[in-house]
């Protein structure tokens, strides 16, 4: 996509903030009449700036009471060794979150349990098992200061 303007901007903070926001709404917020303001949105969620609209669900209302951070270092680092770890992840519904990272530790995962006994479980049924492998250390989250998704666009 080309260079975002002002109002593309704001449109993304906007929607950012408050994604259930009706269009009319966003136009009135952005200055733009409600038929331009669909417009521009559309082109954003084509283009894939926009990747798509999400619930912010508390996880501990629904019984997930526990957030663990997982370093995971593999036995290899061959790019099919890569995919499938990063496959067998995505397979995985405890898995929020996968990244890659550069250094010692090759992955970063965020999982959510509903209680230690478990995350135990799933650790050690199905993530320290898991192909390719060589270890796993866990941090438990005692609290979180501040969970923003998406990227500053002030």
């Amino acid at each position: 996509m080309g260079t975002l303007d002002a109002i593309d901007r704001k449109l993304l903070a906007e929607l950012q903030a408050e994604g259930r926001v009706t269009n009319v709404d966003l136009a009135s917020r952005v200055g733009l009449t409600a038929p331009p303001c669909l417009r521009r949105v559309r082109a954003l969620e084509e283009e894939g700036v926009i990747r798509g609209y999400h619930a912010d669900l508390d996880p501990s209302k629904l019984g997930y009471a526990i957030t663990v951070f997982a370093m995971v270092s593999l036995r290899s680092q061959a790019e099919e060794d890569l995919r499938g770890f990063e496959e067998h992840m995505r397979s995985l519904p405890e898995v929020r979150e996968c990244h890659m990272l550069n250094g010692e530790i090759d992955f970063i995962l965020k999982i959510v349990s509903h209680d230690l006994q478990s995350f135990q479980e799933f650790l050690t049924s199905k993530l320290t098992p898991a192909p390719n492998v060589a270890s796993v250390k866990t941090s438990l989250t005692i609290r979180t200061a501040k969970n923003e998704p998406g990227v500053p666009l002030g």
